[in-house]
């Protein structure tokens, strides 16, 4: 998958250029901008009509207003735009506005009162499908939980300072980290003081090493953890203990393990990946 996007990363880059020709040290720094911003927000994968996830992947929180997305059920998502510490709705990309259509570039049109819309403000989540390099910026395209009977979707646009040239990947990171944030990261733990040095204590004496009782011969083995669709959380916690990640996304709810994630809706069990 990942040289799928690196593929990409070149041919978006040749064809953005027109006729200069992309050379090593663009061609590189274009590869390692995706493969960290990748790595940073693993992508979240979808069905076909944009109405389920199909693979889990980073969720994000918004940290600045507004964030317009439209109903998945609509033909193109609308293009916002990060500027000046702002999200703007931007008047150019796959869209334009006009008597009551929403124009597409192929020439296609649906009736915008039929379009339903929602703006996203600070705090709120929602799921990573793709990251684009352009020419003069990065595009993700973004994915929401259900409201309602509705899922949502959008794209968002990071701008490179200068067109046409790729800023080293620490300061674009640096940029969508200032909208983005990968939910559920530990924040940075204030440094605690260095406790004063004690007089050194003797050692303990040693006790002798104790040999615990073997089991009884007719005790059965423990039954292995099993989990099941249907089970409460209370009965996974049991059964497995604390996740090490606990992620709340609108109806869903997904309890992270080293090696499984458990999807719960309504309380219950309804997917295990």
């Amino acid at each position: 998958m990942r040289s799928v996007h690196v593929l990409c990363v070149a041919a978006l880059f040749v064809a953005g250029f027109g006729a200069q020709r992309l050379n090593a040290q663009d061609a590189a720094s274009a590869v390692e901008l995706q493969n960290k911003l990748l790595a940073e927000y693993p992508l979240t994968r979808t069905t076909a009509d944009r109405s389920d996830i199909v693979t889990a992947g980073t969720v994000v929180e918004l940290r600045k207003n507004t964030l317009l997305m439209y109903s998945t059920t609509a033909p193109a998502a609308p293009m916002n735009s990060y500027k000046n510490g702002v999200i703007q709705q931007s008047a150019a990309g796959n869209y334009m506005r006009g008597f009551g259509k929403l124009m597409l570039v192929g020439g296609d049109s649906a009736d915008l009162q039929n379009i339903p819309s929602r703006k996203f403000v600070i705090g709120e989540k929602f799921w990573v499908t793709d990251i684009r390099i352009a020419q003069d910026g990065v595009i993700f395209t973004v994915f929401s939980d259900p409201y309602g009977d509705l899922r949502y979707y959008g794209q968002l646009k990071f701008p490179f300072p200068v067109k046409k040239t790729i800023p080293p990947a620490a300061q674009v990171i640096s940029m969508v980290e200032e909208v983005l944030s990968a939910a559920g990261a530990p924040a940075a733990e204030a440094p605690q003081p260095t406790p004063a040095a004690e007089a050194p204590q003797p050692a303990p004496e040693a006790l002798p090493a104790l040999t615990p009782p073997p089991p009884p011969a007719d005790q059965p083995p423990a039954p292995p953890k099993t989990i099941k669709v249907g089970q409460t959380k209370a009965v996974v916690i049991a059964t497995w203990g604390e996740p090490s990640k606990d992620v709340k996304l609108a109806a869903k709810e997904i309890l992270v393990y080293p090696d499984m994630k458990v999807i719960l809706v309504a309380g219950k069990v309804s997917d295990v990946q």
